[in-house]
């Protein structure tokens, strides 16, 4: 049930690497899980031909076409930015319901009017702080109560000026916490970490990705992003330690949110094709060689082997001559070799050094591995 409702407020796979990885082209089709929605507005920078985002979650659903009406209809990019990057202020809902409001389709509209246990429309919390929202939002404040409890302010580490000080801090601040026999006996729980979207099965697959257990996945992925990027790049380390896109003109933001790209962002916004479905019975009806470009996140990770081939088979044939995949899993393993069907698998071709390099760029820090696949020349539909 915890899956259900709003997950990810925000998007933590990086849009930079995934556009990097796919090098999105005018004529090609994108096809990705919606989530957060960060990244499918994101990819409209590029300016392909379209972009089809899908999801299970009609919560992810409603604040993708939240963002999409918001691009199209808000004034202009001031108010844009108001509203999805600070997300936290009362002239935001004044702004909904003059704006945005009349333009949704019922049912997105009926999600963020519907009234919470709380007696507020839910597009309220957009006036209250949106990030600190939804189940990974939870999740982070809890963090951050427990990390009080024990003495330590996860916001301090946002003051640090350089990769020497976030380094000092981690050592100094967070390797301690990490090691309070509290903090272990709970990330020895599954459920403790269903706010940062883990579900069990994929907390195995982490669990035996460090002879060290869980404990030791956490502390490196930690360590990584609070000490791998400058924090003045890295919109994913504001987002954990202060739950915010931070405040000024330079603070780091996702590429959809950047003022020099709401031109583009706006126009292709019309591009964007919003569906509550999953990715293998979209494609499923999808027509031969019509996609260019499918991003398939972490979903892999929860998924049978006779999923993974359902989907799989659906790829390859919508798949124009040159297509690209990429995802990530949550342990730092190849995934498909001896899940997927050989005839399957022998079509695409993993690039190795490329999924390598952009998984050591990918700023969110969390994931074992990126993966890369293109459709082999010689594939003939």
């Amino acid at each position: 049930m915890l899956f259900r409702g709003l997950v990810y407020p925000q998007i933590w796979e990086d849009p930079v690497v995934d556009m990097d990885a796919l090098s999105i082209t005018p004529t090609d089709h994108v096809v990705s899980i919606a989530s957060g929605g960060c990244n499918a507005m994101s990819y409209l920078c590029a300016k392909p031909a379209k972009v089809t985002a899908l999801d299970l979650n009609g919560a992810h659903v409603a604040l993708l076409r939240l963002k999409q009406a918001a691009a199209i209809n808000l004034p202009d990019q001031r108010s844009f930015y108001t509203f999805f990057a600070n997300g936290g202020i009362a002239s935001n809902i004044k702004s909904y319901d003059a704006n945005l409001a009349p333009k949704l389709d019922d049912a997105t509209r009926a999600y963020w009017e519907t009234r919470t246990i709380s007696g507020r429309r839910r597009i309220s919390q957009f006036s209250r702080g949106f990030y600190r929202s939804g189940l990974l939002g939870g999740f982070i404040r809890t963090a951050h109560m427990v990390a009080r409890l024990h003495g330590v302010d996860l916001r301090k580490i946002l003051e640090c000026e350089t990769l020497e000080d976030q380094k000092a801090f981690f050592d100094s601040q967070l390797v301690p916490l990490l090691n309070r026999p509290t903090i272990q006996w709970l990330t020895r729980r599954p459920a403790a970490l269903f706010g940062l979207g883990i579900p069990p099965k994929q907390y195995t697959a982490l669990a035996s990705d460090n002879v060290g257990g869980i404990g030791s996945v956490l502390r490196e992925r930690l360590e990584r992003l609070a000490c791998a990027f400058p924090l003045r790049d890295n919109y994913f380390a504001w987002q954990a330690f202060g739950l915010s896109y931070g405040t000024g003109s330079d603070a780091p933001l996702p590429p959809y949110l950047e003022q020099g790209n709401f031109a583009r962002v706006r126009s292709a916004a019309v591009r964007l094709d919003v569906r509550h479905d999953s990715v293998t019975e979209f494609l499923r009806c999808s027509s031969p060689k019509s996609v260019d470009c499918v991003v398939l996140l972490d979903a892999q990770d929860w998924m049978s082997a006779s999923e993974l081939n359902d989907l799989w088979t659906q790829i390859t044939r919508a798949a124009r001559p040159g297509a690209r995949v990429i995802f990530r899993t949550a342990a730092n393993e190849l995934l498909l070799p001896g899940k997927l069907d050989p005839r399957i698998l022998d079509r695409w071709s993993r690039d190795d050094a490329r999924s390598e390099a952009l998984h050591l760029r990918d700023r969110s820090a969390i994931y074992g591995a990126f993966h890369l696949y293109r459709l082999n020349d010689n594939h003939e539909g």
